[in-house]
C-alpha cells in the first residue's frame, strides 16, 4: 500500500527542512492528543467492564452513558489544591511525574499504526522500546524517595523491583520474535506476519515454521502476563496494594502530579496492548489475505489497516480489563517466583529452541 507515510516527508510535498520540522512536531501532537482522549476513554471502559462483571451500572451520570466521566475527574484533579509534603525534595517530587509520562509517551514514536504511519521508523525499535521503559523506572524511584516517607519509599522499591523483574522475561521473549522476523524494525515485523492468521507470530509465522507453534503462543501468554506485571496491574498490583503499604509510591501526591503518575500508568497499558499486537498478532494486518486493498486508495486502504490495529488494541484491553475484574491479587513471593522462577527459565528455553529452530528447521 503506497501513498502518505509519515516518516518521509516528501510523501507529503514538503522538502526542506523547515517544513519537515513543522510536519514532525504535528505528527507528534496528534499522537499525544489521540493517545490523551484513548486514554481518557480506556479508563472509563476499564470502570464499565469491571462493573459490569460484577452486576453494576459503573459511571452512568456525567453525559450521554457516562462518556465524559473521566473529562469531569480531570477538572476535578486539576482543581484540587496541590499538596507537597513539607519533608519533601519538592524539585525531585514534581519531577518524577514529568518524567514517568515523558518515557511513556516517548514509545509512541515507533509503534506503527497502518503502512507508513509511525513517527519514527527506527531498525533498533525494539531496543528503544526497551530503553524508554527502563527508564520509566526512575519516575517511580524518584517519586517515592522524594516523598520522605517510609511506606512511598518502601512502594518504590517493590514496584521497581516488579518491573525489572518482568522486564527480563519481556526482553527474552522479544529475542524469539526477532529471530523469527529477522529484524528488530516493529514495521518489518508486522509486514512479517501478512497473509493468513497462521502467518502471525503466535502461531508460528507461516505453515514452513508451524512446529514453532508450541513455543510461540505460550510465550504470546506470558507477553501478556509479564507486562501486566510491568505495568502494575491486576493481579501484579502491588504497588496499589492499599492494606499494605497505603496505595504505594504515590500515596503522598495529589492533583495534577497525581493525575500524571495515573495518565502514564494507563499511557504504558495502552502501549502495551499494541506492542502485543504488533509483535504477536499481525499489527495491522486482517487475519486474512488483503490483495483488494490494491485496487483501494491509499488512504482507505490505510484507514482499513488502523482499523485493524485498534480493534486488536481494544481486544488486548478488554482482556487486561477482565483480569483485574476476575483474577485474585497476588502475594509480593508469589509474584517474584513466578517471575524468576517460571518466566524467566521458559523464556530462555524458547529463544533456544527458537534460534535452533532457525538453523536447523525448515524455516524460510
Amino acid at each position: 500500500m503506497g501513498g502518505i507515510s509519515f516518516t518521509d516527508p516528501t510523501s507529503w510535498g514538503f522538502n526542506n527542512p523547515l517544513a519537515w520540522t513543522l510536519l514532525t512536531l504535528g505528527q507528534i501532537l496528534l499522537i499525544v492528543v489521540v493517545t490523551l482522549i484513548s486514554v481518557a476513554y480506556v479508563i472509563l471502559a476499564d470502570r464499565k467492564i469491571w462493573a459490569a462483571v460484577q452486576w453494576r451500572k459503573g459511571p452512568n451520570v456525567v453525559g450521554p452513558f457516562g462518556l465524559f466521566q473521566s473529562f469531569a475527574d480531570l477538572i476535578k484533579f486539576v482543581l484540587k489544591e496541590l499538596v507537597i509534603p513539607s519533608g519533601a525534595d519538592k524539585f525531585v517530587f514534581l519531577l518524577a511525574p514529568v518524567i514517568s509520562v515523558i518515557c511513556c509517551f516517548a514509545t509512541w514514536a515507533v509503534m506503527p499504526f497502518a503502512p507508513g504511519w509511525v513517527i519514527s521508523n527506527l531498525n533498533v525499535g525494539i531496543l528503544y522500546l526497551l530503553a524508554m521503559s527502563s527508564m520509566g523506572v526512575y519516575g517511580i524511584i524518584m517519586g517515592g524517595w522524594a516523598s520522605n516517607s517510609k511506606y512511598p519509599f518502601l512502594g518504590a522499591l517493590r514496584s521497581a523491583a516488579q518491573m525489572i523483574s518482568y522486564e527480563v522475561s519481556i526482553g527474552f521473549i522479544l529475542i524469539t520474535v526477532i529471530l523469527l522476523s529477522g529484524s528488530m524494525n516493529l514495521t518489518t515485523i508486522v509486514q512479517d506476519q501478512a497473509g493468513w492468521f497462521w502467518n502471525w507470530h503466535a502461531f508460528g509465522s507461516g505453515l514452513k515454521n508451524l512446529p514453532t507453534i508450541i513455543v510461540m503462543f505460550p510465550m504470546s501468554i506470558v507477553f501478556f502476563i509479564s507486562f501486566l506485571a510491568e505495568t502494575n496491574r491486576p493481579p501484579f498490583d502491588l504497588p496499589d496494594a492499599e492494606s499494605e503499604l497505603v496505595a504505594g509510591y504515590q500515596v503522598e501526591y495529589s492533583s495534577t502530579p497525581y493525575l500524571l503518575l495515573m495518565l502514564a500508568e494507563y499511557t504504558n497499558i495502552v502501549m502495551m496492548c499494541g506492542l502485543i499486537s504488533v509483535l504477536f498478532f499481525g499489527g495491522w494486518h486482517a487475519p486474512f489475505p488483503e490483495d483488494f486493498l490494491k485496487s483501494w486508495p491509499p488512504i482507505v486502504a490505510h484507514l482499513w489497516a488502523l482499523l485493524w490495529f485498534v480493534i486488536k488494541t481494544s481486544f488486548w484491553f478488554f482482556m487486561v480489563a477482565m483480569v483485574k475484574a476476575v483474577v485474585p491479587r497476588y502475594r509480593y513471593d508469589q509474584l517474584m517466583r513466578l517471575g524468576w522462577k517460571v518466566f524467566l527459565p521458559a523464556s530462555m528455553v524458547a529463544v533456544v529452541l527458537i534460534a535452533a529452530w532457525r538453523v536447523f528447521g525448515v524455516s524460510s
